[in-house]
């Protein structure tokens, strides 16, 4: 995703005609057509109309600009710039695919969550909810997946105990959307930086400044909550733990895989380089550990080369499941491999079409001077993206479009500013990923509500780490710590 920063050097377009009302009409157009969209089509407003949304919205940008004399052809120009500066993003999702594959059927994705739940103890019950989803969604990269599985189950063991469920499922929410917010598997982390002009590897490093101590906090919370709560009976996870030993092998040997993963993004590897090494090991891991799941992916019963790469390739590119004797751990060892993130990158596509014509109509350097005019601090454009992103999730019900709008508008006030694109990237997370699930009518909220039976607005006061994120972001703004500013020699470039 390097290129992506070289990118962004280019100039964004100009149009002095052009006036702030004027500019913002593609916005509240785009802002009112998505509300629709999601209200007729609810979750499935994701299987593709909402991309076609962002295509109308960009049609209206472009009649917009055809008014104020803007070319087509420049028009044109700016959009094929917008959608080649995403090719490092794209090539990165699609080895996220690859590589969630090939650890699915390796094992290691099923031995993490293993270990995971055996962290369960009555005495700590909340908080070792927030550590297992925590663990699981970071080696899933979806909480949506998190609290459809292992969510449910502790849900169940909540009322077995006599624990309100509502603290339940906000403790379950804090970890899951800790790994959807952390895990290079989750599409919001790699759509973030993405949106922003920064690479993913550098992304997470630095979110981990903000979302450390906000995960620390929400976890003493927990504690502090759990050492005060009386419970009767046991968590008894051994029919979990029964149905996954079951059906792979588990061993600690399987953690060597995500730890070297971990060491070459450490060492700052290049991050398609890390994951392509991470999706070949995952891929002899799968080999070694777990030769009866590769061939049944490849639809034989005995492994040999050519089911053996069969196997391997059908992980890597397409839909892949291991079915187990628990229906409710089914959908938790699934993969769409390479094909599963196609409907993303069919959001950036689309996204980058209606940036693109925001662009090249000067739209985006008429709002981006206005949020300076009105902001004039580094806070006060951290605020900005924060409440933008925060009224997004409130209108058009959509954790994604929260990040890509914020994410396109905003790009260009940071760089102005001097600050550097991972400033804004952590933003739309601490904001846009995370607060999604708080909002009763938003397609997240409404989802997890249903999958875990409890209302929204029973369990969005214990999560604790959802609502507390944006804070977070804007206490170090405030502070001024860890503002990343943009190198000298990329502000001359962009000046």
């Amino acid at each position: 995703m390097e290129n992506l920063d070289s990118s962004q050097t280019e100039q964004i377009s100009t149009n002095k005609e052009l006036g702030i009302w004027p500019a913002l009409i593609p916005v509240f157009a785009l802002i009112i057509m998505l509300a629709f969209n999601v209200f007729v089509f609810g979750d499935d407003s994701l299987s593709g109309s909402n991309q076609f949304i962002l295509l109308l919205g960009g049609a209206v940008a472009a009649v917009v600009g055809y008014f104020n004399k803007v070319k087509y052809e420049k028009m044109i120009d700016e959009v094929a710039g917008n959608i080649q500066s995403t090719a490092g993003a794209i090539l990165i999702l699609l080895m996220v695919g690859a590589l969630a594959g090939t650890w699915l059927i390796s094992g290691i994705i099923p031995t993490m969550i293993y270990y995971g739940l055996q962290i369960l103890n009555p005495t700590i019950f909340l908080a070792a909810c927030v550590i297992i989803c925590a663990v699981i969604s970071v080696a899933t990269g979806s909480s949506w997946t998190t609290s459809a599985t292992v969510g449910i189950a502790l849900i169940g063991i909540a009322e077995a105990l006599g624990i309100s469920v509502g603290m339940t499922a906000g403790a379950i929410l804090s970890g899951a959307y800790f790994g959807d917010k952390l895990s290079p598997l989750s599409d919001t982390t790699n759509l973030a930086p993405a949106m922003a002009g920064t690479d993913l590897f550098t992304h997470i490093r630095y979110m981990t400044i903000t979302t450390v101590p906000t995960i620390s906090i929400t976890i003493l919370i927990f504690i502090i909550i759990g050492l005060n709560l009386e419970t009767s009976g046991t968590t008894d996870t051994s029919a979990i733990l029964a149905s996954i030993e079951k059906s792979f092998k588990i061993t600690p040997w399987l953690f060597l895989v995500p730890a070297i993963v971990i060491a070459l993004i450490v060492k700052k590897t290049s991050p398609l380089i890390a994951l392509l090494l991470g999706t070949l090991l995952g891929a002899i891991a799968a080999l070694l550990f777990q030769p009866g799941i590769v061939a049944q992916i490849a639809g034989t019963t005995d492994l040999d080369f050519v089911s053996g790469y069969r196997g391997v390739m059908n992980a890597i590119t397409v839909d892949t499941a291991v079915e187990t004797d628990n229906k409710n751990l089914n959908d938790l060892f699934s993969s769409g491999g390479m094909a599963g993130m196609l409907g993303t990158i069919w959001l950036i596509i689309c996204a980058m079409v209606f940036g693109g014509i925001m662009e090249a109509i000067g739209a985006l350097a008429r709002i981006s001077r206005a949020l300076l005019n009105l902001f004039h601090t580094t806070f006060g454009l951290f605020a900005s993206t924060v409440f933008s992103c925060l009224a997004l999730n409130a209108t058009a019900s959509d954790q994604y479009l929260a990040i890509v709008v914020p994410g396109k508008m905003f790009a260009k006030a940071y760089r102005d500013k001097g600050l550097a694109p991972e400033n804004l990237s952590r933003a739309l997370e601490d904001s846009g990923t995370v607060t999604s699930v708080l909002i009763p009518w938003n397609t997240c909220g409404a989802y997890h509500s249903g999958v875990l039976g409890v209302p929204t607005l029973n369990y969005a006061g214990y999560a604790f780490f959802n609502y507390l994120s944006p804070f977070m972001t804007l206490l170090f703004a405030a502070l001024g710590i860890k503002i990343k500013e943009l190198s000298q020699s990329t502000k001359t470039q962009t000046a």
